[in-house]
């Protein structure tokens, strides 16, 4: 019995702070789990640029709102979702999530959440669980599910080493040269390619 746990950003939808640094004219947004692996350290610094920008959670999802899947996310994850079970675990918060969720015709999504005050400035993050990723595969597999992990970015490793089979998924030269045993898909037909083999 098998159980799929993926990343959301990157694997199936663009980078959200990418898009909002792009829209908002606010580049140093634009940093990600590709480039600083503590994430705690990334989002204090996301807070405290939005708070320099006069930034509100409402103006974020603006962005989101005119943002699309990559092409053929939808078709690729109905395909897997016809072999097997798929639940998306990501760093990403439920304000943010629902617009692209809704386009990929609502999978299961573990996600965070933002602290958001009256004026509707985003003031913290709360983590659902501490490397909550790893901890899920975990609990899948206690549960004697073969879990299949995959992702891109430095944030989805701890999951990937916890899974059965671990998959990078278009990931930066630089995951892909400190990670090397995990192998690599550039685009979904590669991807259907390496799910065919494991689950046959």
């Amino acid at each position: 019995m098998y159980f799929v746990c993926s990343d959301l950003e990157g694997v199936f939808v663009p980078e959200i702070w990418i898009e909002v640094a792009e829209r908002l004219g606010i580049p140093e947004l634009k940093l990600t789990t590709r480039d600083i692996s503590d994430y705690d350290e990334l989002m204090r610094k996301r807070l405290r640029l939005l708070h320099e920008s006069k930034i509100k959670l409402q103006d974020i999802q603006n962005v989101i709102e005119q943002m699309s899947p990559f092409e053929s996310a939808r078709e690729f994850l109905d395909w897997l979702r016809q072999r097997t079970q798929v639940v998306i675990v990501s760093d990403t918060f439920i304000e943010f999530a629902q617009p692209l969720m809704k386009q990929l015709g609502w999978p299961t999504l573990f996600y965070n959440s933002l602290v958001v005050d009256d004026e509707g400035n985003i003031i913290d993050y709360k983590i659902r669980l501490e490397d909550g990723k790893k901890k899920l595969v975990e609990s899948l597999s206690y549960l004697n599910y073969e879990v299949i992990a995959m992702g891109d970015s430095y944030n989805d490793i701890n999951m990937l080493r916890q899974a059965e089979h671990g998959l990078l998924f278009s990931p930066p030269e630089n995951v892909v040269n400190e990670f090397p045993h995990f192998p690599v898909a550039k685009n979904y037909e590669e991807l259907k390619s390496k799910f065919k083999e494991i689950l046959r």
